[in-house]
């Protein structure tokens, strides 16, 4: 017989990407008993090739005032920050009309308060967890460098700058000749930048999500190989998670499966707007140069994190959905503008890759309970900020399971609030 649900005995995660193994670790700690469900191993997907960054700064949601004017200018760039797979805008078109609504000032503001009460903590929460590990070290306390090529990029930023201000989020304006000293690896093509110090970074983020994963085995969770296909639901909700193999009981299950999470949810009641924004990385495994804290520019869409595998140079955005092949060009663009931040760079074999951000248009993340069953709960759609609400995420679905208070309100995050 199952326990009530409200104190499930043995929970089944789905999904070993960060958010993942984070919530199964979190959930062992609470004294559950835990299945980690995966079709490839820990940390294969977006946590793979991601910038690694971890902080408090990210309040800004993605789709700001102002935005959507500059959008066909984007598309029209080949070298710009957002490219669109023509075929896939029908698909993605009600995606889209819910991410204009989420640019109003307005909405701008309710979102960007939810944003920073989820990442409140973020480090203290991976504390947790890495201690659980015995890995602390595996994450660096920098700070991070955001760079501008113009004084017109700086002021167009200016507005965000106020929001994250409002936010608490603490910022050092740089002049040219303040950034140049602060960081000699970047060329001058910069004219100014902002240092948020309260940022940093994971030594690697595969790797992270890796040592996590086998703190989760030493402690005695389970992690299966095996793809969830669907659901034998009982009177309470979910009882066994389908697989392709055998039926995996439990008493309840969380759906972290990242861009892949849309299916299982509408199996379990709802079917959120979840899409996806694909990303793409080169890596540099001896660049010969390197900054000594992450650098990104919102005027590109990229970011380069010094990692213990190389310099990672990642970003940009393109919609084209999760079965369309990589188109290399927006690697490219990337090698282009590495070359051009780091003069020096050496870029012999490096590598590149394409990995789905699972997204929401209101660049908030699902995390609670099912609107149909009490015992399942959501934990997806974390987009470009999966890594740095990871372990925070991770602690909210165990107190949910134990029916513990969270310690804020989870009404922006619901999986209904569209």
């Amino acid at each position: 017989m199952s326990e009530p649900a409200s104190s499930p005995r043995h929970v089944v995660v789905i999904g070993a990407g960060i958010v993942g193994v984070c919530s199964a670790l979190a959930l062992l700690r609470a004294g559950f008993r835990v299945t980690l469900l995966e079709r490839a191993a820990p940390g294969q997907g977006a946590s793979f090739g991601n910038g690694a960054v971890i902080g408090e700064a990210a309040v800004v949601p993605v789709a700001t005032p102002g935005l959507l004017r500059k959008v066909p200018g984007m598309l029209l760039d080949p070298r710009g920050p957002l490219a669109l797979r023509w075929s896939y805008l029908p698909r993605i078109a009600p995606w889209l009309l819910r991410f204009a609504a989420a640019s109003r000032p307005k909405r701008v503001e309710q979102i960007s308060i939810a944003l920073a009460a989820l990442l409140a903590g973020s480090f203290a929460a991976f504390d947790r967890l890495l201690e659980m590990a015995d890995a602390a070290d595996m994450l660096r306390r920098t700070g991070w460098l955001c760079v501008y090529e113009t004084e017109a990029g700086l002021e167009a930023y200016r507005p965000m700058l106020e929001l994250q201000r409002r936010r608490g989020v603490s910022f050092d304006i740089l002049n040219r000749d303040a950034l140049r000293e602060f960081e000699p690896a970047l060329g001058p093509i910069f004219a100014r930048a902002v240092y948020y110090p309260d940022v940093g970074y994971a030594l690697d983020s595969l790797r992270l999500v890796q040592v996590l994963a086998a703190a989760f085995g030493r402690r005695g969770g389970t992690l299966k190989r095996a793809e969830a296909h669907g659901f034998e639901i009982g009177p309470d909700g979910p009882r066994a998670v389908l697989t392709e193999a055998a039926p995996v009981p439990c008493d309840a299950v969380v759906i972290a499966a990242g861009a892949w999470s849309k299916r299982l949810a509408a199996e379990l009641g709802r079917a959120p707007p979840l899409d996806t924004e694909r990303g793409y990385h080169v890596q540099f495994a001896a660049p010969g140069v390197a900054p000594r804290l992450p650098v990104y520019s919102t005027e590109r869409g990229i970011i380069a994190t010094p990692l213990e595998v190389g310099l990672r140079v990642g970003g940009t955005v393109e919609l084209g959905g999760l079965k369309a092949a990589p188109n290399w060009d927006r690697a490219r663009v990337l090698l282009e503008q590495a070359k051009r931040w780091f003069p020096g760079l050496r870029t012999e074999g490096h590598s590149r890759w394409m990995g789905f951000r699972p997204s929401m248009p209101d660049s908030l993340p699902v995390i609670g309970r099912s609107p149909r069953f009490a015992n399942a709960i959501f934990a997806f759609g974390h987009g470009h900020c999966g890594m740095m609400m990871g372990a925070r995420t991770g602690e909210i679905v165990a107190a949910l399971l134990a029916g513990r208070d969270p310690g804020l309100d989870m009404t922006p995050y619901r999986a209904d609030r569209f």
